[in-house]
């Protein structure tokens, strides 16, 4: 649904101008929904908050060695700009380049505004807009607040902290000689040629770092407190290989690969969830080939968790596999005792002696990079909201955030988001409404937004809001589904309840925009 709107004029309310949206975070999320709000709703005004220096979010920042995609890139790339490399799984500089270019042809660089961390967000029901507040850092250092006004506000900060990752203290890592070091925030100045290397951890950073660092370390290792399910796909897809070679135009190799793609992670998913000892037993299968008895499969490649408990990671090409047949690389599954000056002694009494100790241990959640919201002066309590359609707040009035799939590329859900909420304002339009507010019913079950049992999710969930018990307020992380899902129409929805003109949105007046206009 497209409709040509005339730039808006704006509007001067306490000196501070007005705009259509305000979008926290120039990332892979941020950059998509500015693009989607240009092409549903051409004419709209706009501003990107970003709190670094620089465009990409999670792929500028990541940097550390082998930085990749743990989805395809057909998937991964926006549905409105379909990936053209030959590569399934892409390297973080790509990715990153590819989300600038993006954004320099939707003309969204302009509208970006770096060192602006976005503290607060307000909501004036007399007005109608948000006051979003943001600290700059001058060239002296000293912190400046300005504001911005909008009619609608789009966190699209992801669910970590950037500035600080997860990191347990390790006993006696004083006495470590060697030196301790980050993946989300990698040492620029870091040598690891002929160095031992330990890895501690056994996520998609973890398994990305060893086969990146045995071509050149003199052995990595990866000690890991549990095994992760790890399967291994070709980093260029034959079929895309094949499709190429064909008399096609790209972007119908493209949406071929796409659909392809889709359907083959929501299948491979849904056996998981349904027969969970055949995925079982197919991964370790493909486990078994790879390592062709290099390593015991049942020692450090069988979790005590079924498949998609917890993500499952996946390695190109089976790089970490032949690491390890190459005697390049190993793994150890056991837990840290305390540091020792040459290494680490682990519980079962080993002593693995390293130069170089890599903390990949993590991430550390963070709702909406720490943003304070306020509905009428009240503050809102995340954990006791519940989310409409994975995208709306309960009780809290034209804002919405973005989390893609843990199932799924993550582009997948953004796109099906941010395209809704322009479809939003194309509806506030044609219905002269300019509010809208999603109500939840007294009776929904409560549910953990996302329902993973990794240990980062486990630590940071209770933060976010819930999901609830049936729609659309469960989550069913299915992108097949949620196509139908988010193309309903707006008008019938009964969660959904639109208003216009001053009408505060209290405890008190729960109600009140039910009552001024339901369309």
């Amino acid at each position: 649904m497209t409709v040509e709107n005339p730039p808006l004029v704006a509007r001067e309310i306490d000196r501070t101008p007005v705009v259509d949206v305000v979008v926290i975070g120039a990332g892979l999320s941020g950059v998509g929904a500015a693009c989607q709000l240009t092409r549903e709703r051409p004419g709209s005004t706009y501003v990107l908050l970003e709190a670094r220096d620089a465009s990409g979010g999670t792929w500028d920042l990541f940097r550390y060695p082998g930085v990749r995609s743990d989805s395809d890139m057909y998937t991964l790339g926006y549905s409105f700009r379909p990936w053209s490399d030959p590569r399934t799984i892409a390297d973080g500089p790509s990715i990153l380049r590819y989300v600038r270019d993006t954004a320099a042809a939707y003309g969204v660089e302009k509208h970006i505004r770096y060192g602006h961390r976005a503290q607060s967000a307000s909501w004036d029901s007399v007005t109608g807009l948000w006051t979003v507040r943001a600290t700059t850092t001058g060239p002296t250092g000293s912190e400046t607040t300005v504001s911005f006004r909008c009619r609608w506000l789009s966190v699209c900060t992801g669910y970590y902290r950037y500035d600080r990752a997860h990191r347990p203290t390790f006993a006696d890592e004083d006495v470590f000689t060697g030196r301790i070091v980050s993946p989300q925030h990698w040492p620029a100045d870091l040598d690891w040629t002929g160095s031992r290397v330990t890895v501690v951890g056994s996520g998609a950073t973890a398994v990305t770092l060893v086969p990146t660092l045995a071509a050149d370390a003199a052995h990595v290792t990866m000690l890991q407190r549990t095994p992760t399910y790890i399967v291994s796909l070709p980093g260029t897809d034959p079929l895309a290989t094949l499709l190429h070679r064909l008399p096609l135009p790209d972007k119908a190799v493209s949406r071929i690969m796409f659909w392809k793609n889709v359907v083959g992670n929501v299948l491979s998913f849904e056996v998981a969830q349904r027969w969970p000892a055949l995925a079982k037993w197919t991964i370790r299968r493909d486990l078994e080939k790879q390592l062709g008895g290099h390593l015991d499969v049942d020692e450090h490649f069988s979790p005590p968790y079924d498949p998609w408990d917890q993500r499952v990671c996946v390695v190109p090409d089976g790089d970490l596999f032949t690491a390890i047949r190459e005697k390049r690389a190993s793994v150890v599954t056991d837990t840290i005792e305390r540091f020792v000056p040459d290494g680490i002694l682990t519980t079962s009494g080993r002593v693995i002696e390293t130069d170089i100790v890599v903390a990949a241990t993590g991430l550390e959640m963070m709702p909406w990079g720490g943003l304070d919201v306020t509905v009428d002066g009240r503050p809102v309590s995340l954990p006791d909201s519940a989310v409409y359609k994975g995208m709306l707040v309960s009780g809290v009035p034209n804002l919405n955030f973005v989390m893609g799939y843990t199932n799924n590329s993550w582009t997948l859900k953004a796109d099906l988001v941010s395209k809704t909420v322009a479809r939003l304002l194309v509806h506030f339009d044609t219905h002269g409404v300019d509010r809208v507010v999603p109500r939840a019913p007294a009776d929904l079950r409560r549910r953990p937004f996302v329902d993973l049992r990794s240990g980062y999710v486990q630590r940071g969930i209770a933060a976010f809001p819930h999901q609830g018990d049936r729609a659309p307020w469960r989550l069913h992380q299915n992108y097949l589904r949620d196509i139908g899902v988010f193309r309903r129409g707006f008008a019938a929805d009964p969660a959904l309840h639109f208003g216009s003109g001053p009408t505060s949105i209290t405890p008190t007046t729960t109600h009140a925009l039910a009552e001024e206009t339901h369309v």
